[in-house]
């Protein structure tokens, strides 16, 4: 591994704590101070799909996040993956949605530049509800 893989996979893994942080308790901060003010990402479905541009658009959707898990996720990190500028990790999460049992399967990718996250594509696919 390089020098400036290793310092990627760095700044991914402290920029994930923070992400799972959020997800389990809204307090989405030390995620957002890692963002670039040109952070760009990507969402698969509802009102935030496709490709969003902006710090002010990404806190919008990560406060909308919060609001739709309310009592916050769970995750269980099942693998990462990286290269010199993005770090993908897999993970399963679990939790009310909106007062209902959810269970997902997520892989999200961060893209890093000069220590900060600059991109973020979130992919998913359900694995039912819980009973």
């Amino acid at each position: 591994m390089t020098t400036e893989s290793a310092n990627t996979l760095a700044v991914a893994q402290q920029a994930f704590a923070h992400f799972e942080h959020g997800l389990a308790t809204g307090d989405w901060q030390a995620f957002f101070d890692m963002l670039t003010d040109d952070f760009s990402f990507w969402f698969p479905l509802g009102q935030f799909q496709g490709l969003n541009v902006g710090k002010a658009r990404a806190i919008a959707f990560f406060h909308y996040v919060s609001e739709v898990y309310s009592e916050g996720l769970t995750l269980t990190l099942d693998q990462i993956t990286s290269n010199e500028t993005t770090v993908v990790f897999e993970f399963r999460d679990e939790g009310l949605m909106r007062g209902k049992p959810y269970k997902n399967r997520v892989a999200v990718s961060f893209d890093i530049r000069d220590d900060k996250i600059c991109g973020y594509r979130e992919y998913l696919g359900s694995d039912g509800q819980s009973n």
